[in-house]
């Protein structure tokens, strides 16, 4: 990715995340939510990261944000009463950001003494796999084929726990319904 665009989009992201902060419309908030996904995909699409930045877009700009929307809608925020000066809630504002940053800088320093990662045998690897699949193609190659295992993991090792998941997601999306309508008695 070109460095001006990594600036664009990093930006856009910075932008997005800032007026999450400072809207005072809880749906525009949550719309600019929306533009800092779209800029951190971008970004994940521009490392070649393509399955990260696909699943950015689809999970968290649209289910997610989906789902912020329709919370915010249901809740029927009024106007919002001032509030009082809170010293403790400004400390608190102050301390924790503070602690997170001194949190980074040691981990930052921590890296050069970081482990090296295995070297990964895909070649061998290739053998644990079907002759004419893509992943024992790819691994034969010296290519990754991320999504294909992650693919092959998920529909043979886990595939009762993630049939589980959609059903749970089905229910509570029924449930969600149910609790939104109104009585028109």
């Amino acid at each position: 990715m070109p460095s001006f665009l990594f600036y664009i989009f990093a930006a856009i992201m910075l932008i997005g995340g800032t007026m999450v902060v400072f809207m005072r419309n809880p749906v525009s908030s949550a719309l600019s939510m929306v533009l800092s996904f779209l800029g951190l995909a971008a970004l994940f699409v521009g490392l070649n990261a393509y399955l990260i930045g696909i699943l950015q877009i689809l999970v968290y700009a649209g289910a997610i944000m989906v789902l912020f929307i329709f919370i915010i809608m249901l809740l029927d925020l009024k106007k919002e009463e001032k509030n009082t000066f809170r010293p403790a809630a400004v400390a608190a504002g102050i301390v924790i950001p503070l602690l997170l940053v001194i949190q980074l800088a040691g981990v930052i320093n921590k890296q050069p003494d970081s482990p090296k990662a295995p070297q990964l045998e895909l070649k061998q690897a290739a053998a644990n796999f079907d002759e004419g699949t893509m992943i024992n193609k790819r691994l034969s190659d010296e290519r990754l084929p991320d999504t294909h295992l992650i693919g092959d993991k998920l529909y043979t090792d886990y595939n009762f726990p993630l049939q589980m998941v959609a059903v749970l997601l089905l229910v509570a999306t029924i449930g969600c319904v149910t609790l939104s309508k109104k009585n028109t008695k």
